[in-house]
């Protein structure tokens, strides 16, 4: 379309779990900048909805079927790409993850009574699908040296969130593309985390809407104040994307709101991106009573990230979260 920006024209991306949600959102605002981007699910059907609405913005769209955790059908997605882009891949961007519904089912059960399949439905399309990915897309990367990797993760990788497997699964992606990006550096090869904020996915939504736990109902008030769209973290990839000093980045845990400041954009509704790492947010969130009171400390003012470290470190002073058992626990 004249007179509309494409940074991203003629690079070739791939977006696993793009069929909804925050993968979704990314393909929309990388096919908007103008990249060629290859969307992947386990269900054709859900992924050609998708790619309907990329090319009705105007994208380059190609759905291919592939379930993360296998590596035979992550082996020929890349060998689909090798061939059809002349062995050009620009973009990887690993967010495939099937836990959520499991997690939804027995979120307030402690580790020792969930089921202990709960492990691999939260970790294998998730944390190991992201490495098999990885490994594939470096092997296009490397030898055209340059490159960019993102790992979709979360806060629930610093301080304990939702159970045991979520946390540890988040943990180790962070931990994945530091030690990723140490090997990638040499070939020019970026590897980063990238933690949205609260984003309103159809998922999060239909669960605040019906499920009764607390955390949910919370999720519910927040959703509609604070909320990022999907698409916040597609035009945070954008800019990392199109960013000419990119290796700066590699591998660090980027924010959603820290880009938003950087690549100056807003959410697509309009709205400016919620900073939720700003000390008037934090200190609100610790405390309540004093909210008008802390509404008084201008909102761009962040806490620095040593400091979020050094309070999530194993070796901190800090007293530990403790977890709201909402199921019953059974005797020991």
């Amino acid at each position: 379309m004249a007179g509309i920006t494409r940074p991203l024209s003629g690079q070739v991306c791939v977006v696993t779990g793009a069929s909804r949600g925050i993968g979704k959102g990314i393909a929309l605002q990388l096919s908007e900048a103008g990249a060629t981007v290859y969307i992947t699910a386990r269900r054709l059907e859900a992924l050609e909805k998708t790619a309907a609405e990329v090319r009705g913005r105007g994208g380059k769209c190609v759905p291919v079927v592939c379930d993360s955790s296998r590596e035979e059908e992550v082996a020929a997605l890349f060998d689909r790409v090798r061939q059809e882009q002349a062995g050009r891949l620009d973009l990887l961007v690993n967010n495939a993850f099937s836990g959520v519904s499991a997690l939804c089912e027995e979120m307030g059960m402690p580790f020792w009574e969930a089921s202990t399949s709960l492990w691999d439905q939260v970790n294998n399309a998730g944390l190991r699908g992201h490495y098999i990915c990885s490994v594939y897309a470096a092997r296009l990367m490397v030898p055209a040296g340059r490159g960019l990797i993102v790992i979709i993760s979360s806060p629930g990788g610093l301080r304990y969130m939702f159970d045991v497997p979520y946390g540890v699964g988040k943990a180790a992606c962070d931990r994945l593309a530091a030690d990723c990006a140490v090997e990638l550096r040499p070939f020019s090869v970026a590897c980063v985390a990238l933690w949205p904020g609260l984003v309103r996915t159809e998922t999060v939504q239909k669960e605040a809407e019906q499920n009764p736990e607390p955390i949910f109902q919370m999720m519910k008030k927040k959703l509609a104040t604070i909320g990022e769209t999907t698409e916040v973290s597609g035009k945070c990839i954008v800019g990392l994307a199109s960013d000419p000093h990119v290796m700066r980045h590699s591998g660090k845990v980027l924010l959603s709101p820290d880009l938003a400041r950087l690549y100056q954009f807003k959410d697509v509704d309009g709205r400016d991106v919620f900073n939720y790492v700003s000390l008037r947010e934090v200190l609100t969130e610790l405390m309540p009573k004093l909210a008008g009171l802390l509404r008084l400390i201008p909102g761009f003012i962040t806490i620095p990230k040593w400091v979020l470290a050094l309070y999530a470190s194993k070796f901190s002073v800090y007293p530990p979260v403790k977890p709201v058992y909402t199921k019953s626990t059974k005797k020991a």
